[in-house]
């Protein structure tokens, strides 16, 4: 179930990054609106990082959930934000993953 959290917050911690990107492209009373959700989707992001170190071990919680908002994060500038998707990118956001899919499978818990 903790493992389920721990995604649960990374993808909350996309959605805090999102947020933050579109808060820069925004001004105004828009803005606000999208500050307001990162507030809230950081939030929820470290309270599920925190229900989820209760019984993970702190660094393989943290790795897994930086690696989950890492990967989502790029694809997001990738796909919403119109960031570049080089051969080299591609690449380590793929190893990145490989990363994150083996600490799952070492991991104890």
């Amino acid at each position: 179930m903790n493992w389920i959290l721990l995604v649960i917050g990374g993808l909350f911690e996309i959605g805090f990054a999102t947020c933050l990107g579109k808060a820069k492209e925004s001004s105004g009373a828009t803005a606000t609106i999208w500050l307001i959700g990162f507030l809230v989707c950081l939030s929820i992001s470290m309270l599920l990082l925190y229900k989820a170190s209760q019984t993970l071990p702190i660094g393989t919680a943290y790795a897994v959930w930086t690696g989950i908002g890492a990967v989502g994060t790029v694809l997001v500038g990738i796909f919403i934000f119109k960031e570049p998707a080089d051969f080299w990118r591609i690449f380590f956001i793929t190893t990145l993953i490989s990363s994150i899919i083996g600490l799952k499978l070492v991991s104890s818990h």
